[in-house]
């Protein structure tokens, strides 16, 4: 079973994380207002075809960039969880320790280093 971190690293990822979620929120907001669907007059603007193949591909990339955010803010959100269950910073797979230099990079992280590679193989 992993070791626990210090209450000080603890507080400081909890903090790092509320900057996180705000910010991939903040994001999200500026996003859907960029998405050209957004704009009321795009379902009656009888655009050339080229305008409307641009928009879609505008849409259907923002969407995906939403989508990548949202699953961000799960983490983040997950990562909560652990810190309120203190099991924060423990790999979700093989129960180790992340390392700390690991959750700095990526505060929200499930993963230690090798459970993560071996998932992406």
């Amino acid at each position: 079973m992993a070791k626990k971190f210090s209450k000080t690293f603890i507080k400081k990822k909890k903090e790092s994380l509320l900057k996180d979620r705000e910010e991939t929120l903040r994001q999200i907001e500026e996003l859907k207002k960029d998405d050209p669907f957004a704009d009321p007059d795009h379902a009656s603007d009888n655009a050339a075809i080229d305008t409307d193949v641009r928009e879609q591909v505008g849409h259907d990339t923002i969407q995906a960039q939403i989508k990548s955010l949202n699953r961000k803010i799960e983490f983040i959100e997950r990562a909560f969880e652990k810190i309120a269950k203190n099991k924060y910073g423990v790999c979700e797979r093989c129960e180790n320790q992340i390392p700390s230099k690991r959750l700095d990079l990526i505060p929200e992280a499930k993963y230690c280093i090798n459970c993560e590679q071996e998932l992406i193989q």
